[in-house]
């Protein structure tokens, strides 16, 4: 070896200090954890050593819960209801040393704990629990179920629903200590109603009743859902209420801060971020807030010994989660109110089919104001038809009668003007020219369109049509009308250079305004709330409204026109409301006489006759015409379903506006309704679902989208 190789013996030490050096920082340094775990080798452990799990995967024919052996080092902490994360798709030929190893991560909820398994092969080992904080408890397992399996879905999907992301810093701080319960809230304005004081009396003394609330016009409705809620806190229970939208729930908010003072409910809505969002809905899981508010999604919070469940404005379409299964909040609250067995509070200033089946068939009493208190509260109501129209000058020119000029004259002396104008794209569906009677088909009372000008046909059935004939007065012409909109607004700017015009739509949306005139033009929904009340309101085009090709148009309508017209003055502070529609149809003499309870009881009645929602079920199967053929002929239908169609839907256009539910741009697909009477809902609804799962278990093929009780059928 030559001296150029030769190591000096300082450097030999000093390396060899370094190497021991390096040596005992690895000792030293914490040995980072595996993640996940196969937990090869470990042990379990030594009580109940198997966990069922219900993982994220909300594919159907996977809708059950799999077992997942526990190592010991995990015991304190898989409890039941935590979340845990589990290695999901391993082929029962990857097991080592006994356990099950490979396939993918995947997220799921510890369900319980079991000393053995049905499963007789090796079981996978839990991978790792995400936190301790147990988020799934066996009362809204059990509710999860129950919505699953009315609406055809997955359990995996309905928890997505239910359960908000996680938040390690929310988990991280503690939840506020409990309130006593509040003293019991005086009736206040619920006094104006027959039954509204002994309602409250019933919630305080700890009762469970169920009503169907038809509130008055006016400001009043969020305090009088803060009292009933006050008073079921009293009772030392706990309350939940549902709102269609934000601004609905800041005003519900306010009243319960104003009634109970700060920290006795929860606010649950998008708009308060994710993190406070978990916040709040850990404080009401951990029990240190009994009372919640929120939009759709807290139609699952987890309240602690609940007492009351409530929903306002039931016929919003906010109500209906567009995700799957798309359950109706209404729903899901009733099936709260009968699991939990706690009242039921219904409220609306409208009146939808729905709530008066619950009034019809016993299952929720009325809630109501006497006449002489609903002509005080209601401002008064004149109509503007086609006739008034074909002889009025002003109409002709601007689009807008003489009636309606002179209303906003008078009212802009006082206070603000409210404008309401049906957005653009509401397709009409078409009627009799003479008597305004909706055209329907013989075969299953759907209705009767003629897309792109083509020959008349049914839009359930795909039924033709070519002999059409009116049932009422024998007419065979039809009529499909809707008024410009956005010209009749452009009108009022001209008309009245000197006024403020403020506008409020999907893109900008006001909460308030001034009590100032103004001239306020919005679109169905969209409408702010005027300091004192708006003098005076115009809904225009309500062809444009009452022509949308839907069962609920006019119930829709309806409910749309008394939304706007509540937030004007009363009668007697000289509150008027102008609507250009054709007085002789229904909702409009119901809007004249203020009463959408009787509405809502002849749409009952007639849909009871012909067989329509919500008196029977029904299903829609939407998918590409041989996909949504094979799947009807595959699922064992109930004996007494009666299968309506398939008809094409729309083609979506590519790049244009979509909606949930929509189609997929460019493609034909069809629709077929499924309708089964009282009943046979839940057999419809399994066997759905077991065809779905079949199918997907086969390997799919084409998509095919089932939707039990869709809100929109035509």
């Amino acid at each position: 070896m030559s001296s150029e190789n030769e190591t000096p013996e300082g450097a030999a030490g000093e390396s060899h200090e370094q190497l021991a050096l390096i040596r005992e920082s690895v000792r030293k340094a914490k040995v980072p954890r595996a993640k996940p775990r196969t937990w090869r080798g470990a042990a379990l452990a030594k009580e109940l050593p198997v966990a069922r799990v219900v993982v994220n995967k909300g594919v159907l024919h996977l809708d059950q819960f799999f077992d997942y052996a526990v190592p010991e080092e995990l015991d304190a902490a898989a409890q039941p209801g935590v979340r845990v994360r589990v290695r999901f798709g391993a082929g029962a030929h990857q097991v080592r040393d006994g356990r099950r190893e490979g396939g993918r991560l995947i997220d799921g909820f510890l369900v319980e704990r079991k000393a053995e398994s049905d499963y007789k092969g090796a079981l996978a080992a839990l991978a790792d629990v995400v936190s301790p904080e147990p988020v799934l408890s066996a009362e809204l397992l059990g509710l999860a179920r129950a919505v699953a399996d009315r609406y055809a879905g997955s359990l995996a999907d309905v928890l997505q629903l239910a359960i908000p992301p996680r938040s390690a810093r929310a988990e991280s701080k503690a939840s506020p200590e409990p309130l006593p319960p509040p003293a019991v809230p005086e009736a206040g304005t619920w006094a104006r109603y027959d039954r509204g004081a002994a309602f409250l009396d019933a919630l305080a003394r700890g009762k469970a009743p169920r009503a169907v609330w038809n509130a008055l016009p006016g400001p009043h409705w969020a305090e009088e859902l803060a009292r009933a809620v006050g008073a079921t806190l009293a009772s030392g229970r706990g309350a939940l209420v549902v709102v269609p939208d934000g601004r609905a729930a800041a005003r519900v908010d306010a009243a319960l801060t104003a009634l109970l003072g700060p920290g006795r409910h929860a606010l649950l809505t998008a708009e308060t971020g994710p993190e406070k969002r978990y916040a709040q809905w850990l404080a009401v899981r951990r029990g240190s807030v009994r009372a919640v508010v929120g939009t759709r999604a807290a139609m699952f919070a987890p309240v602690h010994d609940l007492g009351l469940v409530a929903i306002w404005d039931d016929g919003d379409g906010s109500h209906s989660e567009p995700h799957a299964p798309q359950p109706h909040a209404r729903d899901v609250l009733l099936l709260r109110a009968a699991h939990d067995r706690c009242a039921f509070l219904l409220g609306s200033t409208s009146c939808t089919v729905e709530a008066a089946q619950l009034v019809e068939s016993g299952w929720a009493a009325p809630l109501l104001a006497g006449r002489d208190q609903v002509r005080a509260a209601a401002p008064l109501v004149r109509t503007v038809g086609d006739t008034d129209l074909a002889r009025d000058e002003a109409a002709r020119a601007a689009r807008l009668p003489s009636l309606a000029w002179q209303v906003v004259r008078e009212g802009l002396k006082t206070g603000p003007v409210l404008v309401q104008v049906p957005r653009r794209g509401y397709v009409p569906r078409l009627a009799c020219e003479r008597c305004r009677t909706p055209a329907r088909c013989r075969h299953c009372a759907g209705p009767l369109e003629a897309p792109e000008q083509q020959e008349l046909r049914c839009g359930w059935c795909g039924r033709g049509a070519p002999d059409w004939h009116c049932a009422e007065c024998g007419a065979t012409r039809l009529r499909a009308q809707v008024v410009g909109a956005r010209r009749t607004a452009e009108e009022l700017g001209r008309a009245f250079p000197a006024v403020p015009v403020r506008t409020s739509g999907r893109d900008h949306v006001l909460d308030t305004v001034p009590g100032r005139p103004a001239l306020v033009v919005s679109t169905p929904g969209a409408e702010p709330v005027a300091e004192g009340g708006y003098a005076a309101a115009l809904l225009l085009d309500g062809w444009a409204m009452l022509g949308r090709p839907d069962l609920r148009a006019g119930e829709e309508a309806l409910r749309r026109w008394i939304d706007a017209a509540s937030l004007v003055r009363g009668q007697g502070e000289g509150g008027t409301v102008v609507v250009v529609a054709e007085p002789t149809l229904r909702p409009v003499q119901a809007l004249v006489r203020w009463d959408p309870v009787g509405h809502a009881q002849r749409e009952l009645a007639e849909r009871a006759e012909l067989g329509f929602p919500p008196v029977s079920r029904m299903a829609a199967v939407s998918g590409p015409p041989e996909a949504v053929g094979s799947f009807l002929d595959a699922a064992e239908l109930p004996g007494d379903a009666e299968v309506l169609g398939p008809v094409p839907l729309p083609v979506v256009r590519a790049g244009g506006p979509r909606r949930p539910g929509d189609t997929p741009p460019g493609e034909q697909w069809e629709r077929a309704l499924v309708r089964v009477p009282p009943g046979s809902g839940a057999a419809l609804a399994a066997a759905l679902k077991k065809a779905r799962a079949g199918r997907l278990a086969r390997g799919g093929g084409e998509p095919v989208r089932v939707r039990v009780d869709p809100p929109d059928i035509g």
